[in-house]
């Protein structure tokens, strides 16, 4: 039995997810399709310019998933201008919903929950009671499959 795939966190949906030769249609070309988590590695890697040990960390991976990742990205990037294929970036539509670009907080404290945008750090304190007694609640970000437990 496989291991579960632990959660990928994605800042966002692409503002594009179809690319395309131009004066080529569509029926003529072979497609290659882009999952998300790989698209999030390359605007993470390339766009971003992070080293891959910090966007591992940004997607909530080990800094060896995110090379195999990136890695996978970057070929299937090179085959699709190379060969002048079609690049789809995979969204599906039940996940699509569950982007989130938010991680939440919960204060033992005084029971106040919050959000931060992801890649910000750990916050301080609380907002309400400035208290440092604190936790995430769950997995807010795209996830790829179940988280596993330990």
């Amino acid at each position: 039995m496989t291991r579960p795939r632990c959660c990928r966190r994605i800042a966002g949906e692409p503002a594009c997810k179809l690319f395309k030769p131009q004066g080529v249609p569509m029926s003529s070309i072979a497609e290659v399709v882009l999952e998300l988590e790989e698209y999030e590695a390359i605007r993470l890697a390339d766009h971003e310019g992070l080293y891959q040990e910090k966007a591992a960390e940004r997607m909530g991976v080990s800094r060896q998933t995110f090379g195999r990742t990136i890695e996978a990205a970057r070929r299937k990037v090179a085959r699709v201008l190379v060969e002048g294929l079609v690049l789809r970036i995979a969204v599906p539509e039940a996940e699509a919903a569950n982007l989130d670009t938010l991680r939440q907080f919960l204060c033992n404290a005084c029971a106040h929950t919050w959000e931060e945008p992801f890649g910000t750090g750990r916050p301080a304190a609380c907002p309400a009671c400035q208290g440092q007694d604190f936790h995430r609640v769950g997995c807010t970000g795209h996830s790829t499959g179940p988280k596993p437990s330990k």
